[in-house]
């Protein structure tokens, strides 16, 4: 990893999230140049994305619990250009910390008008946005007494699949920032705060939503920090 990647990206092996000492490699990355095909397609089409897809609150026949709320931002490269077309996927828990999946068993209630996934193309500007819910802590059991603060999973792909970013966004003012091994993990403070959400009156919805504002920048010194697999 370049040098001036390393103050935005985690290292692969942070001690003090404990599951990243099994994923890390053990042996120096290299790093295979991309084809033509891998860089050019598949082109992801509109048509791939459902009417509801972008809103998590409406894909099933009841409202689900918990405060509604729109996320919403811009990609936008390392010049600050937006990037029309990429695929925002977005996956999460429910308002009780619990995900809707098998591998989730702490005693929170599941929802059942909650899946928590999503997706949605950016527009002309790079703009993308979703209505949800906002998600509760979890306990983790990577520490005693360990709480994940409350965050959303976001996936975005270029028009060609090879070019993914994976990481998270968290929500202003959380208590248990300072002792989550994750977001600790960003070397940065500066870096770190660029993966918190910011709140919006204007993306607010009176007796609707509260909104929330979140810019992904894709790479350069501004670049949003990954999840915890980036390269060294």
């Amino acid at each position: 990893m370049p040098a001036s990647s390393r103050s935005v990206h985690p290292p692969n092996d942070s001690p003090a999230y404990g599951s990243s000492l099994l994923r890390a490699p053990k042996q120096p990355l290299r790093v295979h140049p991309g084809r033509l095909g891998e860089l050019t397609a598949p082109l992801l089409a509109g048509e791939t994305i459902g009417t509801l897809d972008h809103d998590l609150t409406r894909q099933h026949d009841g409202e689900p619990l918990g405060e509604r709320i729109t996320i919403s931002g811009r990609v936008l490269d390392e010049d600050g250009n937006p990037l029309a077309g990429a695929l925002i996927e977005v996956w999460q828990a429910n308002a009780s910390g619990r995900y809707a999946h098998l591998s989730d068993q702490h005693q929170a209630p599941l929802d059942p008008n909650f899946s928590g996934a999503g997706r949605c193309l950016t527009d002309a500007e790079g703009g993308y946005r979703f209505i949800t819910i906002k998600p509760g802590a979890y306990p983790w059991r990577n520490h005693p007494n360990a709480w994940r603060p409350a965050h959303v999973h976001f996936s975005v792909f270029s028009p060609a699949f090879t070019q993914r970013l994976i990481t998270q966004m968290y929500f202003p003012g959380d208590p248990l920032f300072a002792q989550d091994p994750v977001l600790m993990s960003v070397p940065d403070e500066e870096s770190r705060q660029r993966l918190v959400a910011r709140w919006s009156l204007e993306l607010t919805e009176p007796e609707w939503s509260l909104g929330y504002a979140w810019d992904i920048v894709v790479a350069g010194r501004q670049a949003t920090p990954l999840d915890d697999d980036a390269p060294e």
